[in-house]
């Protein structure tokens, strides 16, 4: 699929030994059909027990436990039809991947520690997490990693915190990268006042995307960050409303980039509100087939795609490697982004999206 990519040196050669390593595993136990078994905080405590197991000791029955976002928001919907993928080869070795997410965000880095937690006392062999907020996280990690279950981080936390915990490795995209690349091509395109939304304040992948932007545009403009309250996340109403008043406030905002493609609505709608549409370019985090239509249309400028289906997908297979064979990928990161997507590449990234995979 073709995209236009930032830094994208490294990407081929992680992708394919990762996805070799599924290959092993997939040849060694023919591939079932079947899905994660998906939970919440509250139902983590009545997941069935099984025993840890060190890296390749091939002893007990792999139990993968994956800590994601919330079930109804589209961007982990895509991660979790990674997990699930990825799945159906360790259900076929007889293994089980089981799926944990918050209820909502306002509470984000305890609740996620109390999920890390939950899957260790369930009898873990390997977890895999998203290190949102690691000054509330890392210790709930820790526990695990130096308890003897093997740590892969995804999503959220990079290298740096992988490290940190004494997880494996990290698969995702690395933020302030990401939010370099979409400051950069704002500058490219005539932005010179862009505002990052943000609507997950203090969370460590947000706050690193926002900084980003304004590293990329600071050759050629600035950018500020509007921080919303964590309650306002999937309120589109209250999202529209406040960009709004900032464009108001300001007439000199020419850009507006979000950290989500539901926040990205909203900005569009604010847009619209305030009169804006012939000046101010959007851009956003993530994407999904309402934005790619903006972009096709001429009415949004670009998304930033970090490959979700990919960071799903990849981690579960390096956990069951290494769970079942002690497989370990060399790299301490898979980088699945920055991808930037827009009017020269849409069309691509649409058909990414009805398959259920971008």
């Amino acid at each position: 699929m073709e995209v236009t990519r930032t830094r994208r040196r490294p990407l081929g050669r992680l992708y394919l030994t990762a996805i070799s390593i599924l290959a092993a595993a997939a040849t060694l136990t023919a591939c079932a059909s079947g899905k994660a078994t998906t939970g919440t905080a509250s139902q983590a405590a009545a997941a069935p027990s099984a025993s840890a197991t060190t890296g390749g000791s091939g002893g007990g029955k792999v139990s993968i436990f994956v800590i994601g976002g919330k079930s109804d928001d589209p961007f982990w919907s895509a991660v979790k039809r990674g997990v699930d993928d990825a799945a159906k080869v360790v259900e076929a070795g007889s293994g089980k991947v089981t799926w944990l997410g918050p209820q909502n965000y306002d509470n984000l880095g305890p609740d996620a520690a109390k999920l890390i937690l939950s899957a260790k006392s369930q009898g873990s062999t390997a977890i895999i997490g998203a290190d949102w907020v690691p000054e509330a996280q890392n210790d709930a990690f820790k526990t695990a990693s130096s308890g003897g279950v093997p740590v892969f981080l995804f999503n959220a936390g990079g290298p740096e915190q992988a490290k940190n915990v004494g997880a494996l490795s990290y698969t995702g995209s690395e933020e302030l990268l990401a939010g370099k690349a979409g400051g950069e091509f704002f500058a490219k395109n005539g932005a010179r006042n862009v505002l990052c939304v943000n609507t997950v304040p203090g969370a460590v992948n947000t706050e690193a995307r926002c900084k980003g932007v304004a590293q990329g545009m600071s050759t050629g403009g600035t950018s500020t960050q509007l921080p919303l309250p964590s309650s306002s996340f999937g309120n589109p109403t209250a999202v529209t409303q406040a960009i709004k008043a900032a464009l108001l406030k300001d007439s000199t905002i020419d850009g507006l980039i979000t950290i989500s493609t539901q926040d990205a609505d909203s900005a569009a709608a604010a847009i619209d509100q305030a009169g804006a549409a012939a000046k101010v370019k959007l851009g956003t985090f993530d994407m999904s087939d309402t934005q790619l239509q903006r972009i096709k249309a001429g009415k949004q400028l670009f998304c930033i795609d970090q490959q979700p289906y990919l960071q799903g997908y990849l981690a579960v297979s390096q956990a069951y490697a290494y769970n079942a064979f002690g497989l370990r990928v060399a790299q301490e990161s898979l980088l699945t982004g920055p991808a930037i997507v827009d009017a020269r590449n849409v069309d691509a990234a649409i058909a990414g999206v009805k398959a259920g995979v971008r």
